[in-house]
């Protein structure tokens, strides 16, 4: 118990930070949204071209606590929020948690793929740029500050122009299978493997030239032993680092992947809701993305402690 007690302060702080960040990231999208233009009641009833009356708007307003003073509505959002209760899509008439349900696992799904087609990419080729000799390290180089410079839409265009028009090989749209998920994967792991690909590659060339990879060459280990065994773990603990950060990123970009290849998602529905000013399921959209990012980052620094547990140290010390 006693071994383990920084690690369960360190849960539990970062428990007191997720609730903090929580409370924070939906205050803010509440007011934010509130500052678009337009007549939330308008939304309700289908939009600006529903030419709706004057009393099915005030019914409507009425309804939803919109005639309610804003702080009246805040404090009831929280409350709201505090039980677990999201409140109703605006446009779609259904529960916003229902909605989230609905697109949560494809852009899960979108975005664990892009992340394993990422660390794939972006690990070999810092395994070969770090092995090759210099033209190989320029090559590789190069590589990962063209991808990570690279922005998805662009990538997307290319993407569906060669693999879709010119070959055939894949839908330019998303369909059900695996083959609709290829290019969208692909399309936003390029941009994050350019990232994770100059970071594994400085963490390997640093492991491969520390001391205890020296020590283990003077035992007469080989370069591959001294790479797979000791560097490769060396490199990896950065890496592991920015994963928390690269899912939300993943998260983000789909976005735009998922737009352009008409392809259900968290991301298209939060477009949508924007445009409509669809309050409730914008404000539930960000706090879902901000909890499965900060899921993910305590999952990710938990890794690295374990793997390292050095970095507990130097942070409590």
């Amino acid at each position: 118990m006693t071994r383990n007690a920084p690690l369960l302060r360190w849960l539990a702080l970062r428990l007191v930070g997720v609730v903090f960040v929580l409370w924070a990231v939906s205050t803010i999208t509440f007011f934010a949204v509130r500052l678009i233009p337009g007549d939330p009641a308008q939304a309700i009833l289908g939009g600006p071209g529903s030419q709706a009356s004057a009393d099915a708007l005030a019914a409507a307003r009425a309804e939803y606590g919109l005639d309610q003073p804003l702080l009246v509505q805040y404090l009831a959002f929280l409350g709201r929020l505090g039980v677990g209760n999201l409140g109703t899509s605006y446009a779609l008439h259904q529960t916003v948690a229902s909605v989230i349900g609905d697109n949560l696992i494809a852009t899960l799904t979108l975005a664990a793929a892009a992340l394993v087609v990422a660390v794939a990419i972006a690990l070999g080729l810092a395994a070969w740029s770090t092995r090759g000799g210099r033209v190989a390290a320029a090559i590789g180089s190069a590589l990962e500050v063209i991808g990570a410079a690279v922005p998805h839409f662009w990538l997307a265009i290319l993407a569906i122009v060669l693999f879709s028009t010119t070959l055939g090989w894949l839908p330019p749209v998303s369909v059900p299978g695996p083959s609709g998920l290829v290019l969208p994967a692909l399309v936003l792991a390029i941009p994050l493997a350019g990232f994770l690909g100059q970071v594994m590659r400085e963490g390997l060339l640093d492991a491969l030239s520390s001391p205890y990879a020296l020590t283990a060459r003077a035992h007469g280990e080989g370069e591959s032993g001294v790479f797979w065994r000791h560097a490769l773990k060396a490199a990896a603990v950065p890496a592991i680092g920015l994963t928390g950060w690269a899912f939300g990123s993943l998260i983000s970009g789909a976005v735009v992947v998922e737009t352009i290849f008409a392809r259900p998602g968290l991301g298209r529905s939060l477009l949508a809701a924007v445009q409509g000013r669809d309050v409730p399921l914008v404000v539930g959209i960000v706090i879902v993305v901000a909890l499965v990012y900060m899921l993910v980052t305590t999952v990710t620094d938990l890794a690295e402690r374990i793997i390292d547990p050095r970095i507990g140290r130097r942070v409590t010390s």
